[in-house]
């Protein structure tokens, strides 16, 4: 399936589950958690509240070549913005930073292959949010200690306090 047939299906509008495409189209689902919403809404929140340009959203859909993925949070620059636009059905290629949050569904592999594909869609960094709230940042080279776009970013996110 395209991507614009997911998101239309009037069967596949309400489900409580995160959708994904495989690179067959084949549909992947994934169950959400109010832990994972939260950090969600941390990470956003932190970009609202310290970051002046660009925009921060969540479950961001991003073609990749073996499928569409959607991360969990992204930060598009005015740049990213000016080229891409904001009302993309999928965007073509990965914002700058792309925030994954690690769930009790998710396997290393999984999340080492959306790393992958986020870096070869053109992300510049990769944010990796353990289900402790640790937080782990990569670039294409490898791990990083600290963000190098956003080198203030908490290396932890309390949940407990909201």
């Amino acid at each position: 399936m395209e991507w614009r047939e997911v998101i239309e299906h009037p069967s596949l509008k309400d489900l409580p589950f995160k959708i994904e495409t495989n690179e067959w189209g084949k549909i992947m689902m994934a169950p959400a958690s109010d832990t994972h919403s939260l950090y969600q809404a941390l990470i956003t929140r932190w970009f609202n509240g310290h970051v002046t340009q660009g925009i921060s959203s969540t479950e961001c859909p991003i073609q990749t070549s073996r499928g569409t993925r959607v991360a969990d949070v992204v930060w598009r620059s005015p740049l990213f913005i000016k080229k891409h636009g904001v009302r993309n059905v999928v965007l073509p290629e990965s914002p700058e930073v792309v925030v994954e949050i690690e769930s009790l569904s998710n396997t290393a592999a999984e999340l080492e292959e959306k790393r992958f594909l986020y870096f070869e869609t053109g992300a510049r960094e990769f944010w990796l949010c353990r289900q402790n709230g640790n937080m782990r940042f990569f670039n294409p080279r490898g791990e990083l200690n600290r963000s190098d776009l956003f080198g203030e970013f908490p290396d932890h996110i309390d949940i407990d306090v909201v």
